[in-house]
């Protein structure tokens, strides 16, 4: 569950508290290009007032008007798909042909959707499992390697942050890098023994750690939906977490630097028990090359490169040495991760 959808889950709720009626509209499958992925969400209230989003709004008028006369007073989930034609999928607007499924649920229930609310809240990963018989949902524990599924018996929704960003050094740059994953949901992370930083970063829902960050790293335990970013500036430190990041699985290991320092960085990591295929995994200068100057700026290429190996996205960028002012970039879709 992203943070979008968790708006949704929080205004659905007020609705419900407010006694009034609302269904909830998770999309379960999608063909060619869709513009919301699976377990998006949209509530519609019984007035036709929405939050969210489940096409991009190509189909939510007539999904509104059909929720509101067909759904609404029906007992039991319903399917409702989108797109089957090229003629269908030209009249809704849904882009290159794309199709989509939704799953309405009428009657979702006010005290089940209220304790997963909390669980998300505290950061709890959590599997909705919903019956499409009866309409009823039970709320289970899960992990990052949970991920949605709809058999047209079940549906199995993810919800919390299935993605983990740990962050070495607590500086200005890693402030503004916070704010912004935080709002992409990522379970966030920052560790920093140096006393300077001792009071860490005040966010809600960020984890400080004045550990070393080799053995925090160990402690942790790093999978593939974690990404670690070196950003103190100092060897001693950065070098530390790289080397045991570089042995694990992380779909995204970087390190703030220049190109030089991130070459001699390099030629010291190779003194190590590293092969070459590890030290090649390493992001550095860290973040995508767009000019950034601030630390604002800077957190943005980060969290975009992160986005990218998080979608196994290959980034082709052409810089030019002598004005690096300006820079060309284009992407090209390799693959898709869960």
């Amino acid at each position: 569950m992203d943070s979008t959808d968790f708006s949704v889950l929080n205004t659905c709720i007020g609705w419900m508290e407010q006694s009034r009626r609302v269904a909830l509209v998770t999309v379960v499958e999608t063909w060619g290009s869709s513009p919301r992925p699976v377990g998006s969400w949209l509530a519609v209230r019984d007035d036709g007032q929405v939050v969210g989003s489940v096409s991009g709004g190509c189909v939510e008028d007539d999904l509104i008007a059909r929720v509101q006369s067909e759904i609404m007073p029906a007992l039991k989930p319903q399917t409702v798909l989108y797109g089957v034609s090229k003629e269908e999928a030209a009249r809704f607007g849904l882009p290159c042909g794309g199709s989509v499924r939704v799953v309405v649920e009428p009657h979702p229930s006010l005290e089940g959707l209220r304790q997963l609310r909390s669980r998300v809240a505290e950061k709890r990963m959590s599997l909705r499992v919903l019956d499409m018989a009866s309409g009823d949902f039970e709320i289970r524990d899960a992990n990052r390697a949970d991920h949605f599924r709809f058999d047209g018996k079940q549906m199995y929704c993810v919800h919390g942050p299935r993605w983990r960003l740990i962050m070495i050094g607590a500086g200005q740059l890693s402030q503004y890098l916070c704010q912004m994953a935080l709002a992409a949901d990522y379970q966030i992370v920052v560790i920093d023994p140096r006393d300077e930083f001792a009071e860490g970063i005040q966010f809600p829902g960020v984890e400080f750690s004045r550990g070393m960050p080799d053995d925090e790293l160990v402690r942790l335990g790093i999978d593939n939906h974690t990404a670690v970013v070196a950003l103190t500036h100092d060897p001693k430190l950065d070098d530390m977490a790289l080397l045991e990041a570089l042995k694990s699985p992380a779909f995204y290991i970087g390190a703030l630097g220049s190109r030089a320092n991130t070459a001699k960085r390099k030629e010291r990591l190779k003194l190590f028990d590293l092969s070459d295929e590890e030290i090649a995994r390493l992001y550095g200068p860290v973040g995508l090359f767009i000019g950034a100057k601030t630390p604002p700026e800077m957190a943005i290429s980060i969290l975009a490169e992160i986005t990218a190996a998080k979608y196994a996205v290959a980034i082709v960028q052409r810089r030019d040495d002598s004005s690096m002012a300006a820079s060309a970039c284009s992407v090209e879709r390799v693959s898709t991760v869960d």
